[in-house]
């Protein structure tokens, strides 16, 4: 194993020696401005959604109310449509019959947004789907991930050792991302190399902390780098196939797939029918995990077939910052908060436009949870057909334990446009210890027949 913490690695020291000056381009100026530490940044030009905007940049986004009845908005714990605030940015095309960019503040209902954090930490994390401690752990090392973290993080002190949810930084669902399947990217900058890709990951002013992002982007458990008693320690084979992929676009296959949650599914159909896209077909998604100190890199999601669909960005937990920048990364990002809650839609030719979380937000020690999460929901017994249901005393003090340190990022899309089905690649199965290779084979065959079809029912 190389440990990450010995920067004076031959491997190290050679990248660092390649790397290139590079000029620093608008959107990493301001990255960079944001993540740093030494001296807190200013906030004050952070648009916050959640107050009254006086921002010449934003204006009240038109929704579709009668998508979406006040009944299916309930049962997904969502306020009725008509009473949801939100916004567009000048610049971003929005609009119900104009695709582009839409913020929606805190939509939920008080007390609803446990139950989706209580899925992202509890459900979501289960096999078979894919995380990436699954990267350089044996599959039986994290199955039932949160079984094995609750004990922990219930009496956690500072001197614990993390546990798997705190190492955790993303979990996949639906189809995932196929590493196997590479196309080259082909941007405006010409070839990249691989010095080159190296620093433009990097938004900091050392090179050794460039290989830091870039390994951060692929999901290593960098955040525990530096760390004197939780160094982290990277498998140089791991280390090799990632600096391979550099430059080559995650795709997506018929047989990298598993199972989409059906109440996300239905979670992100209505938020998708309010926004104009009543066909909307939550197919893949993301979740990110974050730490106090973590960020996301300046990158653009391209993976999907069909650009026209939109991207659905759910926040829960700490607040992070969010920039949005144009097309090319010398174009000045917009700044704003993404409070608990806050839900972003981008779609059209928003889908291709740069963007980041530099930082996340610390919270004052006098209000360590938003206050949003404050109220717990007790399930209406009544309504049966509720998706939102109670999260039990036990499992909401995990949950509002983890989240006092972390911030949790839901993204979902959809792959395939109507009637449309996967080019023909070389395939890639999900390995799973509980499945057998008869099921292998016939879940691999059910998906390559998918087109857009998800098999839910849809209560809009």
């Amino acid at each position: 194993m190389l440990s990450y913490k010995n920067s004076k690695s031959t491997m190290t020291a050679k990248m660092a020696a390649s790397m290139v000056e590079q000029g620093e381009d608008a959107f990493r100026k301001l990255f960079k401005f944001y993540k740093r530490r030494n001296q807190p940044p200013d906030f004050s030009e952070v648009i916050d959604f959640s107050k009254k905007v006086g921002n010449e940049l934003v204006y009240t986004a038109e929704l579709n109310h009668g998508g979406v009845s006040e009944e299916a908005a309930f049962r997904a714990g969502l306020q009725p449509v008509k009473e949801w605030r939100a916004f567009g940015l000048q610049g971003y095309p929005v609009g119900f019959n104009s695709p582009g960019f839409i913020f929606i503040s805190n939509p939920f209902l008080p007390g609803s947004q446990h139950y989706w954090v209580k899925q992202c930490l509890k459900t979501y994390t289960q096999k078979p789907n894919v995380c990436n401690l699954d990267m350089h752990m044996p599959p039986a090392e994290t199955e039932n991930i949160w079984d094995k973290s609750v004990g922990s993080i219930r009496k956690k002190g500072q001197r614990e050792p993390r546990t798997l949810l705190e190492k955790l930084r993303w979990v996949t669902l639906g189809y995932h991302y196929n590493w196997d399947t590479k196309r080259d990217r082909e941007r405006e900058r010409g070839p990249r190399t691989e010095s080159v890709l190296l620093t433009e990951s990097c938004d900091c002013d050392s090179p050794l902390v460039c290989l830091v992002s870039m390994l951060i982007t692929f999901g290593l458990l960098s955040s525990e780098i530096g760390q004197e008693e939780h160094s982290g320690f990277v498998n140089p084979h791991h280390l090799t196939l990632m600096l391979q992929n550099l430059g080559q676009q995650a795709t997506y296959s018929p047989d990298h797939y598993t199972p989409f949650p059906e109440d996300l599914h239905s979670l992100s159909h209505k938020v998708a029918a309010a926004c104009g896209f009543p066909s909307f077909n939550a197919e893949a998604g993301i979740l990110n995990y974050y730490r106090s100190d973590s960020s996301l890199g300046i990158h653009v999601d391209e993976s999907e077939l069909d650009h026209t669909p939109p991207l659905l960005s759910f926040s829960f937990g700490q607040t992070a910052v969010f920039l949005l920048g144009g097309t090319k990364r010398q174009d000045p990002p917009t700044a704003m908060f993404m409070r608990s809650g806050d839900i972003m839609v981008m779609s059209g030719s928003s889908r291709l436009l740069y963007h980041a979380v530099p930082c996340i937000v610390p919270a004052p020690a006098s209000q360590p949870l938003p206050s949003c999460l404050d109220k717990r929901v007790v399930n209406d017994e009544s309504n049966p057909d509720s998706i939102v249901q109670t999260v039990c005393e036990k499992d909401w003090e995990v949950c509002s334990t983890y989240l006092k340190t972390s911030r949790i990022n839901m993204t979902v899309r959809q792959v395939l446009g109507p009637g449309h089905t996967f080019p023909v690649t070389h395939t890639h199965t999900v390995p799973t210890t509980e499945q057998s290779g008869s099921d292998r084979d016939e879940q691999t065959q059910r998906a390559k027949k998918r087109k857009s079809g998800s098999g839910y029912d849809l209560d809009s």
